[in-house]
């Protein structure tokens, strides 16, 4: 089997994509700073609670000697990181770039980088949805964190010839259809946040109203996460050139619109209230996918009441 190694396969998004990998068939070596969640335990070929900057991961590379690395570890959120951008650019940018040298000097083969990148590298866009050739100026310590790795991905890959994917992500949400995976309790994301408050019969708070959006609330285009999962798997098994990809719906949601969506889906209604706008958001974040859908036949197979679903399966089961 091919092997292929997760970083961050704990969290969210690397679960969901180390799932996708061995129900295609490869072997999935997984490594994260934090222990497996239980629900995770048993479903990968190989563990490790380990650090990437660390001679456990060199161990597993050498052994398993991959394919491909899966770069999901990092440290996320755009609002934390304005307050506290430190550990942003410590785990993001000083660990990647130890990892991308790793295979660039000690490694006796080139195993491609898959590398989780994030919309918020376009900041305020100038336009929607966003094309990968937009400019890039992020209004946050965690969007600069990310579009620094882009920056050495892209000039490694003309000098030394690092074969890379590096995928936008706009939102990921909803939960793996099998009920196997989804996101951990107290999660920040709107669609999380949203059905835990139904579940629980507490108040769900929305930022900003006064957005230039019809609604008054910011749009944002969401994604399931096995729709992520599968880019990858595709990034994998395909001819993908080396580049920038965004990974989306092309479709623009506002936060109301989620909230009216979970309430009809789940038949329960929704304690509202809303306070100011967030540091760092911008009113509207959509992206365009075609270059990534042209190159590898990959296209959104979920909608957002599937997403909803899905998410609500998981909370709920």
């Amino acid at each position: 089997m091919t092997a292929i190694i997760v970083t961050g396969i704990s969290g969210y998004i690397g679960g969901q994509v180390g799932l996708k990998l061995k129900d295609q068939g490869y072997q999935v070596l997984g490594i994260d700073q934090q222990p497996l969640p239980v629900h995770l335990v048993g479903k990968f070929d190989y563990f490790e609670q380990a650090d990437v900057d660390s001679s456990e991961f060199d161990r597993i590379a050498v052994e398993g000697r991959p394919d491909a690395i899966v770069h999901c570890a990092g440290t996320s959120l755009v609002g934390p990181s304005i307050n506290d951008p430190q550990p942003y650019y410590n785990n993001n940018v000083i660990k990647t770039l130890k990892l991308i040298d790793k295979i660039k000097d000690q490694f006796m083969w080139k195993p491609r980088l898959i590398f989780s990148s994030s919309a918020a590298t376009y900041g305020d866009p100038i336009m929607a949805p966003c094309q990968e050739v937009d400019p890039t100026e992020p209004i946050s310590p965690y969007g600069q964190s990310k579009l620094a790795i882009e920056w050495v991905l892209e000039s490694y890959c003309k000098a030394y010839g690092q074969e890379y994917v590096a995928f936008r992500f706009f939102n990921a949400c909803g939960a793996d259809a099998q009920r196997r995976h989804g996101q951990e309790p107290g999660a920040t994301h709107i669609i999380a946040r949203v059905l835990e408050s139904i579940r629980d019969n507490t108040d769900f708070v929305c930022y900003g109203k006064n957005y230039p959006t019809a609604d008054g609330t910011c749009i944002r285009d969401y994604i399931h996460v096995d729709d992520i999962a599968e880019a990858h798997a595709r990034a994998i098994g395909h001819a993908i050139p080396s580049g920038i990809y965004n990974l989306g719906s092309k479709t623009g949601v506002s936060n109301l619109e989620i909230v009216r969506a979970a309430e009809r889906i789940t038949g329960k209604k929704v304690n509202l209230s809303f306070v100011g706008q967030r540091p760092g958001d911008p009113a509207i974040l959509t992206a365009d996918a075609d270059k990534f859908t042209q190159t590898a036949a990959w296209g959104t197979k979920y909608n957002l009441d599937d997403i909803i679903n899905h998410a609500w399966n998981w909370y709920t089961q």
